[in-house]
């Protein structure tokens, strides 16, 4: 994986339709995030070229509880399940020098759970607004990890030109979260199809969108590997994309950095999910697939297969509008982060 010599910007903020939009179509009332099961499974392997494994990963539960030691309220007063569950998954493929992506790889990662630990409020309770700031924070984060790196690479000569990609996914209860920087992917498989939920920040996809190649050559194309846009040296101006949508019960989410799907094309990918083995026994079986393939590069998986029961309560919470009911959609303008000058 190399950097892009030449300025080519690929990273965008989509205006996305948010799931909570208001309408005429009625949505069931959402079950309780701690109801939701989530089966996770995670490899990680050098391949069989490369000699240093420049990738690193971390999933991660994260919950908020109350517990009620004492009280002395008449029975019944006191809700019951207090507490929210939400679950963070990212993969991180470094690049450069020496030892150099497996340095900024590693800081990426650990800066950013560094950053969210100190933050003043985590994300559970989701609706527009509550999603607007977790937005916020989220491409703060990844702008603050991008002016670590940056500082890091340039006072140590060692390090010079260090850089990494960044793919997060955090979920809470039937909601996901998405923040993009470089060309690792996330995946959502439901109901027999397989879905790109990331755009690759490479050279070849850049000229695909901007139709000087066709999309069908962007997997065999020179630059494919080469990256417009990833953590380290924008000194904090880095532009991430994010997104914001509704999983559903027996969705599986893939993450991975492109020792995956370099090796392994995406029906072949479908196929091997539509297996519905556990999440650990299925990151393996892609695993195998790539190094048998040959393994050119580094190669790290995270599979997670969601479980979200229906909610006791079929009350709704809100309306949502059909794509068929010509009524106008409230659009998700997704957080652009503050203006930096230039």
């Amino acid at each position: 994986m190399s950097a892009c010599p030449v300025k080519i910007e690929t990273a965008e903020y989509e205006f996305l339709v948010s799931p909570l939009s208001t309408g005429t179509r009625a949505v069931p009332k959402e079950p309780h995030s701690t109801a939701v099961r989530v089966d996770l499974g995670a490899v990680s392997h050098p391949g069989r070229v490369r000699q240093r494994n420049e990738d690193h990963f971390m999933v991660a539960k994260v919950s908020r509880t109350l517990e009620v030691l004492l009280d002395n309220l008449p029975q019944g007063q006191l809700p019951h399940g207090l507490g929210e569950d939400g679950y963070s998954m990212v993969v991180a493929d470094g690049m450069g020098g020496m030892n150099a992506g497996d340095v900024a790889s590693m800081l990426a990662i650990s800066t950013g759970l560094k950053l969210a630990d100190k933050s003043v409020k985590w994300g559970f309770k989701i609706n527009e607004k509550e999603a607007r700031e977790l937005l916020e924070r989220m491409s703060m984060y990844f702008q603050e990890i991008d002016r670590r790196l940056t500082s890091k690479s340039e006072s140590d000569r060692r390090l010079f030109g260090m850089g990494t990609t960044m793919t997060l996914a955090y979920s809470v209860g039937s909601h996901l979260f998405l923040i993009h920087v470089g060309d690792s992917r996330a995946y959502l498989y439901r109901g027999g199809v397989l879905t790109q939920l990331t755009r690759d920040h490479t050279v070849a996809q850049a000229l695909a969108d901007a139709g000087q190649i066709k999309e069908e050559e962007v997997r065999q194309h020179a630059r494919r590997n080469t990256l417009t846009n990833y953590l380290g040296g924008h000194r904090g101006k880095i532009k991430a994309d994010v997104r914001w949508l509704r999983i559903e019960d027996g969705d599986q989410i893939l993450l991975c950095s492109d020792g995956l799907s370099d090796m392994v094309e995406d029906p072949a990918i479908a196929a091997s999910l539509a297996r519905r083995e556990p999440s650990q026994q299925a990151a393996q079986t892609l695993l195998d697939m790539a190094l048998d393939n040959g393994g050119r590069d580094n190669i790290t998986i995270i599979v997670a297969g969601y479980s979200i029961p229906k909610p006791e309560n079929e009350a709704v919470d809100h309306l949502q509008p059909s794509a068929s009911s010509g009524e106008p959609t409230e659009e998700f303008p997704v957080y652009q982060g503050p203006k930096t000058p230039s």
